[in-house]
């Protein structure tokens, strides 16, 4: 079992947890995920590792309350345990030998790319930090961004929060001013991700995005996270989840995507109504 040690609200649709799990974190770095169960009969579910502390023996993992499964995690306090918590899984992010780089965030996905931003600094790279959402109330780990970044630049929809407009409108202008990146790294929404992959490739900088699609079983086996990158097909829990961003087919990505929209929306619905008879 494995005890959830702190349980964070980061926004109203966002929740930080430390998880008790001293193998993971020995183990853990940045691009690499877990898969969790929240009880017996839970679904099982990918997340990235948002941080670690080997010392302490804890992993950090932060989540959107989207569908069944996550508002059953959320629905857990500090003092619960997770029924299962597997990992490392997946590649780590290659980031040695990096002078400069751009870390795009979109929305949740900043809980990704921090991590990675993080890294970066601790070896001595010089990292500029773009990181979106569609309005203040949304924003996660502006302070944290701050703390690893040589600069960060902050974009949100509607303007209620830095700068009005896209990630992209920011890392053009950082291009445009005469910023030479040895590497682009994106991670967020899939639209955002293929938008900035369409402008770093006009400008030949290296791009990598973070594909994090529908996992089952963490290993290669069942074959549900499968994506093409140049043609070929990937697993992204075993190949990935990082990739070569201007060889992704982010359009085949969106459509298996949405392929799962009904189920989670029936799977939310039955979760809200478990609830409602616990309630009663």
């Amino acid at each position: 079992m494995y005890k959830i040690l702190e349980k964070t609200p980061l926004n109203p649709t966002v929740t930080k947890m430390v998880i008790e799990a001293p193998l993971v974190a020995k183990k853990a770095q940045p691009g690499q995920f877990i898969i969790f169960r929240a009880s017996e009969d839970g679904e099982r579910v990918p997340l990235t590792v948002a941080d670690y502390d080997r010392q302490a023996g804890t992993v950090t993992i932060i989540f959107q309350i989207v569908g069944g499964a996550t508002m059953e995690l959320n629905a857990l306090e500090e003092g619960d345990s997770l029924v299962d918590f597997v990992g490392p899984l997946g590649t780590p992010s290659k980031l040695e030998g990096l002078k400069k780089v751009a870390v795009v965030g979109g929305g949740v996905g900043c809980a990704i790319a921090y991590p990675t931003a993080k890294r970066l600094h601790e070896l001595g790279a010089q990292v500029h930090s773009i990181i979106g959402f569609r309005n203040e109330e949304l924003v996660i780990l502006e302070k944290e961004f701050e703390a690893v970044s040589s600069h960060v630049v902050k974009m949100s929809d509607d303007g209620s929060w830095g700068e009005q407009g896209l990630v992209t409108d920011a890392l053009r202008k950082l291009i445009e001013e005469g910023n030479e990146y040895d590497e682009v790294i994106a991670i967020g929404p899939l639209v955002m991700m293929k938008f900035v992959c369409q402008l770093t490739k006009q400008y030949n900088i290296k791009t990598t995005v973070s594909m994090n699609p529908i996992m089952i079983d963490g290993t290669g086996m069942c074959g549900g996270c499968r994506l093409t990158v140049g043609g070929e097909t990937k697993f992204a829990c075993v190949d990935g989840p990082d990739f070569d961003g201007h060889l992704v087919d982010f359009d085949e990505a969106m459509h298996r995507g949405s392929m799962y929209r009904d189920f989670e929306q029936h799977a939310r619905e039955n979760h809200c109504n478990l609830l409602k008879k616990e309630v009663k």
